[in-house]
């Protein structure tokens, strides 16, 4: 029809050109005045008018038939998707949902593909059908209102498409969650009852294992590997609930039994993990309970080879030294009592528990506790007999090293080197009150003389004479007086000295010092200025390299004592400021063999001096005090001790000497020594000053 409305059209205008050459022989007709002018011009007119009616009927016609063929186009287009649109909708509304999780998964994928694919195409259809219709609407097709009814239904068809596709998409998840919940029950089954076979390999490890850290260690790595398995269980119970929720009937049933499944073997596990956290508990108490009991044990052994024997008493002061050491070793019991009652609470918390191992525990904590009873009783035992020793006769001891006049001539040196001693004493500390007024002086301080320089104890303090008892001497024959004044006669010449003050000064910093020897060369090395640590204690200096090295002395040199010594600040030396001068009396030979021979006499004497100074180091304040007195005590004792042994060696001499003389050649021999001893002391006083020490305050 199009086809024949076009050629008509043609038609039509190849007689427009027929009508417009008419029309041009009218107007020159009339233009000449041809007769029927008139008649032409109607005819020409009328000619004219059907050529237009004519044009318009064919314009007219050809409209209708251009509606009509987009009419037909958009009914074609309309079938063609909603055809495909169907075929769709076939596809969107399956209810396959799969067998298993990989079954799903490929349903699912495929039907993402698909939902992509037909989203894409289907959008763009109908786009361009929405277009036609709204255009042709537009142009007010005589079809307008079936084409909005054929726009309507294609609308519909296409939003129940996306409908159904989002359904399923839904639906393939919900599938898919379910295998899953399924699969992850099964895998964390599958964990479950492994972490179960590991259960025995980790109580075998506990039983073969003595060690209370590698128990700990070995569990806490157990328990460790299983925090992810928590959060599995915890995970599974959340996926469970969810999925209760959207299935119903047998699903939902199948869900509740899998999910007990699972519990069940997750509370077994815990049940499992408890038991050996127990075992392992158990274990690491019992170790730690038989460590204790060991150290214990071992303490209490070495504390009983401690407790010796009193043999070794030959006289007072190594009795009462023995009493203290064996004081000390009661306090060192009594502080260790907390170790014991902790011991034993532990083995009583392990009988109330019903360990394994009770009999061996119990086995333990009565021998712990029948070995702490027995050395309390070793301890009581050795205590009385020091007791009795020590109430019993003492002069039985002394009679059988000698008779009684060797003792009072013992007793006689004795007290006379006990007042040469006080007068040495006294002089030291004035001359360290001296040395330290010249101190506060250089400082530009005042000073306050302690009292007890200005006022002198008048009484000579004997401590160890009032503390031992009086030997009872036994009845001899009476011997002239005149013997008996001359063996007497060289502590009748020690004058009656003051009591010297006690040394209270302590003082520790840092110095500049320089060594300078009498008679010798002086080289670079030992005429420099050395910085060094100093400390003033008791009245006696010692120098070292700095505050941390205070146990080590500078080069290995002996503290020296200040009373050997002479303090001079009027020196005339100008190169550095507040500079005084050391002059030692004595040569340095002297001072270090005096004391390399107090250190070997101390040693030997004294075993227990360091045991005894780290015991009052580490005590608390108040036991701190009592034990230092008794040390202090116990030190006066074995110098005493040491002073009568010599004076013992030196007795003995006499006794060879009083085997070839008699006692009137003793006493002048013995005057005539200590007038050499007097005279080798002056010559110590006037010795040449053998070392200088000039230092300078920081």
């Amino acid at each position: 029809l199009l086809k024949e409305q076009l050629a008509l059209e043609q038609t039509v205008e190849n007689y427009a050109e027929t009508v417009s050459s008419l029309s041009q022989q009218c107007r020159r007709m009339l233009e000449l005045g041809h007769p029927d002018s008139e008649q032409i011009t109607k005819q020409q007119a009328h000619i004219d008018r059907l050529y237009v009616s004519l044009k318009d009927l064919v314009e007219q016609r050809k409209t209708k038939l251009e509606q009509q063929y987009w009419l037909y186009q958009l009914k074609r287009e309309v079938e063609a998707l909603e055809k495909w649109i169907s075929e769709r909708e076939a596809v969107a509304s399956s209810t396959e949902l799969g067998q298993d999780l990989e079954h799903v998964t490929a349903l699912q994928s495929s039907f993402t593909q698909f939902s992509t694919e037909t989203r894409a195409v289907g959008q763009k259809q109908m786009d361009s059908v929405n277009k036609m219709v709204n255009e042709m609407i537009d142009c007010s097709h005589s079809d307008a209102a079936t084409i909005a009814e054929w726009k309507d239904g294609l609308n519909e068809s296409w939003a129940d498409l996306l409908e159904l596709m989002e359904t399923r998409s839904q639906m393939l998840a919900a599938s898919y969650q379910l295998h899953k919940f399924f699969t992850d029950c099964q895998e964390v089954l599958v964990q479950i009852e492994g972490k179960m076979r590991q259960l025995p390999e980790v109580r075998s490890c506990q039983v073969s294992s003595a060690n209370p850290g590698t128990l700990q260690r070995l569990l806490h790595s157990f328990e460790h590997s299983l925090q992810l398995l928590v959060s599995q269980v915890r995970q599974l119970q959340e996926n469970a609930a969810q999925l209760r929720a959207i299935y119903a009937g047998e699903k939902a049933d199948a869900i509740f039994s899998r999910e007990q499944e699972v519990m069940q073997a997750w509370k077994e596990l815990l049940v499992a993990c408890e038991g050996s956290r127990v075992q392992v508990t158990t274990v690491t108490d019992k170790i730690q309970f038989f460590a204790v009991v060991r150290e214990l044990s071992m303490w209490m052994d070495g504390i009983m080879g401690q407790i010796g024997s009193t043999d070794d008493a030959r006289d007072l002061s190594v009795l009462e030294g023995m009493m203290s050491q064996h004081q000390n070793l009661k306090s060192k019991i009594d502080n260790k009592s907390k170790n014991f009652v902790h011991c034993v609470e532990m083995g009583k918390m392990l009988l109330a528990a019903r360990n394994p191992a009770a009999e061996e525990v119990k086995e333990k904590l009565e021998y712990i506790m029948a070995k702490q009873k027995e050395l309390n009783e070793r301890w009581e035992q050795h205590w009385e007999k020091l007791q009795q020793v020590c109430q019993s006769d003492p002069s039985s001891e002394l009679s059988k090293r000698g008779g009684t006049d060797e003792v009072e001539e013992l007793i006689r040196r004795h007290e006379a080197f006990r007042k040469a001693a006080f007068l040495f004493s006294y002089n030291k500390t004035i001359l360290h009150h001296t040395f330290t007024k010249n101190i506060f002086q250089a400082k530009g301080e005042a000073y306050r003389p302690p009292s007890s320089l200005s006022a002198p104890v008048s009484r000579l303090d004997r401590p160890r004479a009032r503390d031992r008892p009086k030997p009872r001497r036994r009845p001899r024959p009476k011997e002239p007086e005149e013997p008996r004044r001359s063996r007497s006669a060289p502590a009748q010449s020690v004058p009656s000295t003051p009591h010297p003050p006690t040394h209270t000064v302590h003082h520790e910093g840092f110095l500049y010092r320089k060594h300078e020897e009498e008679g010798k060369e002086r080289s670079p090395n030992r005429c420099s200025w050395v910085n060094l640590f100093c400390v003033l204690k008791q009245g006696e200096i010692g120098f070292y390299k700095d505050a941390r090295h205070k146990t080590t002395p500078y080069n290995d040199e002996p503290l020296l004592n200040l009373a050997i010594c002479e303090f001079d600040t009027t020196n005339g030396y100008k190169k550095k400021k507040n500079v005084f001068i050391l002059s030692i009396n004595a040569s340095l030979k002297e001072i270090e063999e005096i004391a390399k021979w107090e250190k070997a006499t101390n040693s030997s004497t004294d075993p227990d001096k360091s045991e005894r100074k780290e015991r009052s180091e580490g005590a608390e304040p108040s036991e701190g005090a009592e034990r230092s007195e008794r040390s202090e005590k116990s030190e006066r004792s074995d110098r005493s001790d040491k002073i009568e042994a010599s004076d013992k060696s030196s007795e003995k001499r006499d006794t060879s000497e009083k085997e070839n003389g008699d006692r009137g050649g003793r006493g002048e021999r013995g005057e005539r020594g200590e007038r050499e001893r007097g005279e080798r002391g002056d010559r110590g006083s006037r010795g040449s000053r053998g070392s200088s020490t000039s230092g300078k305050s920081k």
